[in-house]
């Protein structure tokens, strides 16, 4: 039984979710950096993956459910820390919070959302992961994990590309101003030895590495033991003009060797690109836009309904590749192809019409 009857696409959410924002909050939220090109490819290098199916297996049994370090997942679908999603959904990350419990998946906290980490961490006692944004020396940044110890976050992410804010021109006067965000450039003098200060900080917990975009920098962060590397250009949001993040996905499993897990996200908006990802070496798929349009569309009710569609999506997905678990999706299953569309961030929905939504 659907938790919110009303959608039966994700269409129909990002429909309501266009309604319900001012223009400022959708810009926020769709917008990216510059001529946006960095967004556009991420959609591009996921519509120029094909699937090669196979058939005559027994599909009728599909497990989507996989392990996140000591956790059981519904899916491998996590929900990416996003800034200021207060600012569109009624309780903030409570709703994030929320709508993870209740479906089965791992919510990641930003620094910079509302309420305070004890708050979210207070409200339920399912396990999550706290981002950093660095907004002071070593001691501010010493204070902070041993808030999120005490809390008993589960894990924790340091995002490292963003010692710049990116040039993001679609947005208002008043959107700009984040960019005089106070302390900002203290994620300038982020380096591999703030990595190594984090790590002895927060014990056993996993700890995981957002930004990295290379193979070199995906070595790099294997000799740190790192436990998790988190592909991801900001949703286009940083350095305008680097490849689709699922373009480098390939190039990064070679080099970590299976050495640490690996977490995707940037333009990931339906089950088949989810699949994509898994099949070429992804262990997790983290939704950004995506869950900001389902907050926007109905708060945490909204959310848990997208990952329904979702989940409905990648069973049909796999069952119509020949596949019944996650680990038997491999390279084998996928092949270049030429998109059929032009690519932005509602073009894995051609039926809002023949237009971006403004």
């Amino acid at each position: 039984m659907s938790t919110y009857s009303e959608f039966l696409t994700i269409h129909d959410m990002i429909l309501m979710a266009r309604r319900n924002m001012d223009q400022d909050n959708w810009d926020y939220v769709c917008g990216a950096a510059e001529s946006e090109t960095s967004l556009r490819r991420n959609r591009m290098a996921l519509d120029s993956i094909a699937f090669r199916p196979r058939v005559c297996r027994d599909v009728s049994k599909i497990d989507t459910r996989c392990d996140f370090f000591g956790h059981k997942l519904r899916l491998p679908v996590l929900m990416a820390p996003m800034g200021s999603i207060h600012r569109f959904t009624p309780k903030g990350a409570i709703d994030v919070d929320d709508a993870a419990e209740q479906f089965g998946t791992v919510n990641f906290l930003s620094t910079v959302t509302q309420p305070s980490l004890e708050e979210v961490a207070n409200n339920s006692p399912h396990p999550k992961n706290f981002q950093i944004y660095v907004r002071g020396d070593d001691e501010w940044i010493k204070k902070l994990v041993k808030r999120i110890v005490k809390a008993n976050y589960h894990s924790v992410t340091l995002t490292v590309d963003s010692s710049f804010y990116g040039n993001r021109e679609r947005l208002s006067p008043s959107q700009l101003a984040l960019k005089r965000v106070p302390n900002r450039d203290w994620q300038k003098k982020i380096t591999w030895d703030t990595v190594k200060m984090i790590q002895d900080e927060i014990g056993n917990r996993p700890f995981f590495l957002k930004g990295i975009m290379t193979a070199e920098d995906a070595k790099l962060a294997v000799q740190h033991e790192v436990d998790a590397i988190y592909i991801s250009n900001h949703g286009g949001r940083q350095l305008d003009h680097v490849l689709g993040n699922i373009q480098t996905l390939p190039e990064i499993v070679k080099a970590v060797n299976g050495q640490t897990k690996i977490i995707i996200d940037g333009g990931f908006t339906r089950g088949t690109d989810i699949v994509k990802a898994i099949a070429l070496g992804a262990d997790y798929v983290a939704i950004g836009r995506l869950q900001a349009w389902a907050l926007g569309a109905a708060a945490s009710t909204g959310l848990i309904k997208c990952l329904e569609l979702i989940e409905q999506e990648i069973i049909t997905t796999m069952g119509l590749l020949g596949v019944t678990s996650l680990n038997e999706l491999n390279p084998e299953y996928v092949t270049h192809a030429m998109p059929v569309r032009l690519p932005h961030e509602h073009s894995a929905f051609p039926h809002l019409g023949p237009n971006p939504i403004a």
